[in-house]
Order: C-alpha cells, then structure tokens, then sequence
C-alpha cells in the first residue's frame, strides 16, 4: 500500500534516488508493485486485534515485514508474525505463527499513469499452527501486481494463487484485492480497500472493505491506523491494526 503516495512510489521505481524514501506495502492486502530503494533494509511492523471468525473468537498478534532489494528489479522478502495470542473454542493460547520467505520481481517499470507490473512468490516456510485470518495460511503463493498514479490517486491491485494445504488435502485459492490511496493535507494519506479470497476448505468466499489512514513523520518513516470489515459469513468481522514503515536510512551497498 502506498501510504507514502506519490513521491514515494516514484522514487521506488528508481534504484538510487537521492534521498532513500519509505515505500509501504502496510497495512493494506494489497501489495505494491513497485519496490524499495536498492540497498536498504525496509521493516514493516505492526499490530492487528481481530474478533468472530470461523477460527476463533477474538485473535490480537505482532507482524512484521522485511524487505531489502538487491538490484532495481529485484527484491528479497520475509514476513512473520512472532506471537499471536488467540480463543478458540473457548480455549486462550499463546503461538508463534506462520513465516514465509519470498522475493518480488519487477516485470515492467510504469510511470505516472502507466502502471509498473511485477510478479512475487512466497514459500511457507514454517507453520506455527495459530488460527488464521480470512485468506488462511498458504503454502505456496503467486501474485502479480500492478501499480500506478492517475488523477491524483494512487492505486495498487492484485491477483493472487495459493496452495492451501489440510493434510493430505491440497487445494488452490484464488484472491483479487484493490486499494486506492490519496494524498491530504499535512503529510496525511487515505487509502481504501476491497478484496476477496476464495475459501476452498469452507467452500465460501471471504470479502473485506479496508480503510486506513497514513502520516509522512519523515521520507524513511511513515505510520498507518485503520480497521477492516467482513462482508460474508465466512469473513473475520472486524479487525483493527496500527503499524508502522521504517526505512532504515544505512545503506548496506
């Protein structure tokens, strides 16, 4: 998600810009298209409180996001979430949950209105076992992504292929997610989402609206609040999140 917006979105699609800047992927489902400036590690750290879903009651876990590209084209991810506090069935735990390695290829770099195309896969490459959100956790992930700026507003959209995967079932998944941002006055930024997941396993679709809102503390620091809606039965009813994206300003080489 570009909560950064548009000079940060530019300035992601060059491998050396003059300043480094944040280039948010937080908290929105959507991903960018566009990657980090070469060279510097990016972190993406947040919380995310979530009630009423078909695997849990009430679930409030840490996530965290690191991402670092290693040419202008190419980027290396790993995503986690280092503890996860849950009920289920009306039992409380306490679990480390998922962590997936990955990387994002930019396929085609846009500007302005033409927008940048890229492609990403992620392995899991540990299970914690902790109850999951909507989309569950996938074994296997393909995404292609595009990304560009029109009229003012920013927008990042999604297609997404999973394995999921319930011993010894393997099913596909199939995901489309689109966010539109805009810029406000006083370094603030909106964003808007809609996104939907097919549910193999429920043999439903689970739809969700997400709105959140953004702050340019400074180029390498940006933070982000909002919340998210269910829109189906099979669908987590509310989860609200609060993060932030810093963009450590050392660069490696």
């Amino acid at each position: 998600m570009a909560l950064a917006l548009f000079a940060n979105s530019s300035a992601a699609q060059t491998g050396e810009p003059d300043e480094p800047e944040a280039n948010p992927g937080r908290p929105t489902v959507s991903t960018p298209a566009t990657l980090t400036p070469v060279g510097y590690f990016q972190f993406e750290t947040g919380v995310l409180g979530a009630n009423h879903s078909p695997e849990f009651s009430s679930r409030f876990g840490l996530n965290e996001v690191i991402k670092f590209s290693v040419a202008p084209r190419l980027e290396l991810i790993a995503a986690g979430e280092p503890i996860a506090h849950f009920t289920a069935g009306g039992t409380a735990a306490n679990k480390i949950a998922d962590v997936f390695l990955g990387a994002q290829a930019v396929v085609y770099r846009g500007e302005g209105v033409k927008p940048t195309i890229a492609a990403s896969y992620f392995h899991r490459v540990y299970d914690g076992g902790a109850p999951e959100l909507d989309y569950g956790s996938p074994t296997n992930s393909i995404l292609l992504l595009a990304s560009a700026d029109v009229h003012g507003f920013h927008y990042d959209a999604n297609a997404i292929f999973t394995e999921l995967v319930q011993e010894p079932v393997r099913r596909a998944q199939f995901g489309q997610t689109l966010s539109i941002s805009h810029a406000l006055p006083a370094k603030f930024s909106v964003s808007g989402e809609i996104w939907h997941f097919t549910q193999p396993f429920l043999r439903g679709n689970a739809v969700g609206n997400l709105w959140a809102v953004g702050y340019n503390a400074r180029k390498t620091l940006v933070l982000d609040a909002g919340f998210n809606r269910g829109l189906t039965g099979t669908s987590t009813r509310w989860e609200v999140f609060a993060g932030f994206t810093y963009l450590l300003p050392h660069r490696i080489f």
